[in-house]
Order: structure tokens, then sequence, then C-alpha cells
């Protein structure tokens, strides 16, 4: 998707030049690659750790997607900038959860909504991991981007696994090799310097 920020916000690889590229530079901000807000730009705060996923992943993910997603429902867990939830509702997603824990954070995601008039978004600040197991709702698919230096993608997926659809899939962004779940296959995967990003969708024909 613990205590405080650690749990929301994406920490920088300590290798990562793509990783960490934007907090390197403070503040700043990143555009949004696609769709019918292309080109539009997302401010980037200056606080420590915050690492929006880089252009040429945010490309190669919508190249594995498709260009839009029409009907989707789609989770953003560990919002940031709300670099890949913009992304999707530019693409043309049904609707966008995005969560968020930092209020600086959450007040620049609402910003940016009601700058794009973005109505498919909701902006949620609580802990992903909390929100995710008490959740509900299902997406056609979730992205889960939590903060590195905390190592919270096995729980965050365990959270996630519950809320996606049939058919639905998972993108994890880590410093490492994350593996599958039980039942799931890594469909897509890439590593742009130290960061490895993959698609997960459930096996056709699961052991029983």
């Amino acid at each position: 998707m613990s205590t405080g920020k650690r749990d929301e916000r994406r920490a920088a690889s300590p290798q990562g030049m793509d990783a960490g590229r934007q907090s390197a530079k403070g503040p700043g901000e990143i555009r949004i690659i696609g769709g019918q807000w292309k080109r539009s730009k997302l401010p980037v705060p200056d606080l420590p750790g915050l690492r929006p996923t880089a252009d040429r992943i945010r490309e190669t993910l919508f190249n594995w997607l498709g260009q839009t997603l029409n009907g989707w429902r789609v989770l953003d867990a560990f919002a940031g900038t709300g670099a890949l939830g913009f992304e999707a509702a530019s693409r043309g997603a049904d609707a966008v959860v995005m969560i968020e824990r930092e209020a600086a954070l959450v007040d620049g995601l609402r910003a940016s909504q009601k700058r794009l008039q973005a109505t498919a978004i909701t902006i949620l600040r609580a802990n992903a991991l909390n929100w995710m197991t008490a959740s509900a709702e299902r997406f056609d698919l979730i992205f889960l981007d939590p903060p590195f230096a905390d190592d919270l993608f096995d729980r965050a997926l365990a959270a996630a696994v519950p809320l996606l659809t049939e058919g639905g899939v998972i993108y994890v962004e880590s410093p490492r090799d994350i593996p599958a779940p039980a039942g799931f296959t890594a469909w897509r995967q890439g590593r742009a310097g130290a960061v490895h990003y993959q698609l997960l969708r459930r096996d056709e024909n699961p052991a029983s």
C-alpha cells in the first residue's frame, strides 16, 4: 500500500537514477504521457523518498495494458504523486481510487483532480494496507508501488489479491524481483535501472 508516511511514500532506490530521478532533483513536476490529459503536468513536492514512476516505465506499462482502459476500475494503492492513477484515468478508466496517507500529497492530488476535472477519480486519505484489508470493492487493475525501503510487497500483494476481479491484473514496482503470489504468474515484466516492474495475473489452470 505500519506507521507514518513510510507506509505510503515511494522510497528511492540507493542506486536509482531511474528509481529516484525526481526526488534527486527536489520539487518539480512530471507529465501524463497519454490519453485526454496528455502532457498535463503533475506536481512533485520536495518530500524525502518520493519517487514517481518514471516516464519510460509508464509508457511500457500502458503498452502492455493497451492504450485505452475504457470500462476498467483501477486502484492506485500507494498513490504518491498520482502518476499511475491519473495516467489510468486519462486513458479512459471508468473509476480510479487513489489511496494516500500523507496530507500534503492528498492536497496535491485533489488540486490536480480539480484542475483536470477528473470526475472518475476518488482520492482517500488512508493507510493503504488497512484500506485494502477492509475493502469489499473490486478492481480490474491494481497498482502496487509501496515504499521500497519498508519491504511491504508481500503484505500489499496479500491485501490486493481479494480485491481483484476475475481476469484482472496487478502491477508491482519494486527494487528487486518479487515472486508472484500463489495462483499468479508474472505475465509481463521489465527492469529500468534499479527498478523491477511486472504485471501479475491469475493462472488459467491453478493447481488444485
